[in-house]
């Protein structure tokens, strides 16, 4: 007898088939053979937390390596590994702190600007594919709905998550 999966009964259906949904963009969109696929579309060989980083550090103000740690959730010894090779590759350079002359920021180059637009380019084209028999109006309604999902998960990010339901 297959096992019976019930939705948590606190929360609406629909919720539950959007966390489905984008539980599946997630894992379609990380998982390794994509990012593969992708770097080989962009002529490219940057790992998945490197692209990460680069992408990260082309959206922001030069930023010490502790603070991108931080805002990415992750070991300062995992951002020095990836900020490394991303060196080394001429992508990014280190910088002074114009705050404290001990430390420094990392920088994008205009290389790293142009690999990031390479692998967003590449992005757009994938996403263009998928969404090819949607009608203008349906790509302007999910553009619109995704712009307030980010920003609602962003006004919401520090939210104390309520407990479990009773049962």
């Amino acid at each position: 007898m297959p096992v019976q999966r019930s939705a948590s009964a606190s929360v609406p259906a629909n919720v539950n088939d959007i966390e489905r949904a984008l539980t599946c963009v997630t894992y379609l969109a990380g998982r390794a053979r994509q990012h593969e696929r992708l770097m080989a579309m962009a002529g490219l060989t940057l790992d998945r937390a490197a692209v990460a980083i680069l992408r990260h550090i082309a959206e922001s103000e030069p930023m010490r390596p502790g603070v991108l740690a931080v805002r990415l959730s992750v070991e300062a010894s995992h951002v020095t590994r990836q900020l490394r090779q991303l060196e080394q590759g001429g992508h990014v350079v280190r910088i002074a702190d114009p705050d404290d002359r001990r430390a420094q920021r990392v920088q994008i180059t205009d290389l790293g600007l142009a690999t990031v637009d390479r692998i967003r380019e590449v992005n757009r084209r994938g996403l263009q594919m998928a969404l090819a028999d949607w009608s203008g109006e349906d790509l302007e309604q999910l553009a619109a709905l995704f712009r307030r999902l980010v920003h609602d998960f962003v006004a919401h990010a520090e939210d104390p998550l309520p407990g479990p339901a009773a049962v």
